[in-house]
């Protein structure tokens, strides 16, 4: 006996619900909690402490560039780039250059803008990575101590007017160091844009427990965190962002996502 065929219900007549709106209040709500679980965070404190072993954020690479970092914070900072569609972005602390590539390729997506990279030191074979790849039409490069007036001439020099404006700030991680270039890149972010300092992650590891195979090491007290702490004190310009940081647990910036609230 053949199998009986039904006909199928015309895909425009099936009635769906178009829960979007839920669902982003859902991912709202559960991010904004996981935020509130010293629990959780702890364990995932605990097991990049024990990949660290691997030297685990050297592990990732964007378009073929090593990007040194945890793939939460990439995922994150795609996201307020999608969201808040800067102009411009800053980044102190090149390194390898798969960051601001990562950056620039966002901004590709976008349809505009530029990054711009500010380090103490562009090794040549570094620049040479960044400036052959496909998308360094739109990545300029200054090379110079990032909180040097020289250096932020040059910086503000490559900003058209009008133009919104986002900074990640991801260089020297000592909190002096964080706190200059906090208070001297702060006044450049626009309203609505996002002020982003790396390695917050080391604000909470003792240095016991603190990574040891850096070439350069920061302990509690004398990091990123503690540099944050300090000018959001100075400022009501910025407020964490409870959403992006929820989600940070495996991320060596929780915490380090504001967003720009007063023009």
């Amino acid at each position: 006996m053949g199998a009986v065929v039904t006909e199928r219900e015309p895909a425009e007549k099936k009635m769906t619900t178009d829960d979007r709106d839920q669902f982003s209040s859902m991912v709202r709500e559960l991010s904004i909690a996981l935020g509130k679980d010293g629990v959780v965070f702890a364990q995932a404190l605990d097991a990049l402490l024990a990949a660290d072993k691997y030297q685990y954020p050297y592990l990732w690479s964007w378009m073929g560039v090593p990007i040194i970092q945890l793939p939460p914070d990439i995922i994150a900072t795609q996201e307020v780039i999608f969201a808040a569609k800067p102009d411009i972005i800053i980044e102190t602390g090149v390194a390898r250059g798969g960051s601001v590539i990562f950056m620039a390729s966002m901004l590709e997506l976008t349809g505009k803008g530029k990054v711009i990279g500010v380090d103490i030191d562009i090794r040549l074979h570094n620049r040479e990575t960044i400036q052959n790849h496909q998308m360094a039409k739109r990545i300029s490069l200054i090379e110079g101590p990032s909180a040097d007036a020289a250096t932020l001439a040059r910086v503000r020099a490559e900003i058209p007017a009008n133009a919104s404006v986002m900074v990640v700030l991801d260089s020297d991680h000592s909190r002096d160091h964080v706190l200059a270039e906090l208070r001297a890149y702060g006044p450049l972010v626009t309203h609505g844009q996002y002020l982003v300092v790396a390695d917050t992650l080391m604000g909470h590891i003792d240095e016991q427990r603190a990574p040891k195979s850096r070439s350069k090491m920061w302990f509690k007290g004398n990091e990123p965190l503690s540099a944050l702490n300090i000018f959001l004190g100075e400022t009501d310009r910025f407020a964490i962002d409870p959403v992006i940081n929820g989600k940070l647990i495996f991320s060596s910036s929780p915490g380090g996502y504001l967003r720009c609230v007063v023009p």
